[in-house]
């Protein structure tokens, strides 16, 4: 192990049943002494699956923070764990639990940070259909653009709101809640992290704009600026890049499928460094 210090590290969408993935995983180490690892999403999708990643992970980081993506949320026909919305959600924070993973349900942990303290925020917040195609003013005009052009995300499919009436009234809920949580930090450095981005300009370079309105929710546009982020940590798009809002480094972290991931020069397998500076693993 180096000696130079611990870091933050992130990563997401390992997507862990393509068997390509699951390697990758398997060769995923701390560097140094201490390193913590977020993982943004996305893991898999049937418990099993997810249990033996996040298992794995925890024993070889000092810590493993998690937040769930769309496909954890998914109730696939294949997994014996039929549970659906809500109570998959809390089955999976269960888990997590019961694996030493933190959740955003748990206290948010600081990282110590040799700039000074900084809190590192596992949210879970899902989308509202706002982030809408152009020429598109509602929820059904939004979702009838997509139909037609043959562009339809799979939570339409699997993805369970229940109890709730749909999956933007979940995220609506799950905004106002972790809203207050932030605001209690009093102005605290944070490490936003979050599966879907925060703002919208990330999907801007989306391939079908009508996938945008799975990705997220206008109602978090000024977080990164409300809630003092020094860094926001996303996945979801499959698009792997440092952006910058409003003087934040916002770090989209996927792996992404290996059709994907075989065609970019950068190694499936790399960690970003979150902090300290802009270094990669």
């Amino acid at each position: 192990m180096c000696a130079e210090g611990p870091r933050l590290l992130a990563i997401s969408d390992l997507h862990v049943a393509h068997p390509e993935n699951r390697e990758i995983l398997k060769g995923l180490e701390p560097a140094r002494d201490g390193d913590w690892l977020i993982v943004a999403g996305d893991v898999a999708e049937t418990m099993s699956d997810i249990e033996w990643a996040l298992g794995e992970l925890a024993r070889r980081f000092e810590t493993v923070i998690w937040t769930p993506g769309n496909h954890e949320l998914w109730t696939p026909p294949g997994d014996p764990v039929q549970l659906r919305g809500l109570e998959r959600y809390r089955h999976l924070v269960r888990l997590c639990r019961s694996l030493g993973v933190l959740t955003p349900e748990d206290p948010y942990p600081v990282w110590p940070s040799p700039g000074g303290p900084v809190t590192v925020a596992p949210m879970f917040l899902l989308y509202d259909y706002t982030f809408r195609p152009a020429g598109t003013y509602t929820k059904e005009q939004a979702l009838d653009a997509a139909y037609e052009a043959g562009v339809v995300c799979t939570d339409e499919y699997l993805l369970h709101p229940d109890p709730h009436v749909s999956r933007d009234a979940w995220c609506r809920e799950r905004v106002a809640y972790t809203g207050e949580r932030l605001g209690e930090l009093d102005g605290a450095a944070t490490v936003l992290v979050n599966h879907w981005p925060l703002v919208r300009e990330p999907t801007r370079v989306l391939r079908h704009p009508e996938f945008a309105q799975w990705c997220g929710t206008e109602l978090t546009a000024d977080w990164h600026v409300r809630f003092n982020a020094v860094a926001v940590v996303y996945g979801h798009l499959h698009i792997p890049r440092t952006t910058e809002y409003d003087g934040v480094r916002f770090e989209e972290v996927s792996v992404g499928y290996p059709r994907e991931w075989r065609a970019r020069p950068d190694r499936p397998d790399r960690l970003r460094t979150i902090l300290p500076g802009r270094a990669n693993a």
